[in-house]
């Protein structure tokens, strides 16, 4: 099974499929996605993140760090 860290709350993210798939027999689903947003910069984030995104426009990298911010906030009792 391979995995990636997220970019915004840092939880470790299955990423399904490769060899590792093939010998456990694991057929679980990914649960992120790598993200290009429009300013040219690009994240990988489990989906729960990506669902945290703006919807009323289009996302750019102070959206991901803004959500990295208020994920140690939350981390961190503030």
């Amino acid at each position: 099974m391979a995995s990636e860290p997220c970019a915004v709350c840092g939880s470790d993210v299955r990423i399904a499929g490769g060899i590792g798939d093939l010998w456990s027999l694991a057929f679980e689903s990914t649960q992120g996605m790598t993200l290009e947003l429009v300013d040219g910069s690009e994240f990988f984030l489990c989906f729960e993140c990506v669902e945290r995104l703006p919807e009323d426009r289009e996302p750019v990298a102070d959206d991901v760090e803004r959500l990295r911010r208020a994920a140690e906030d939350v981390e961190h009792g503030e």
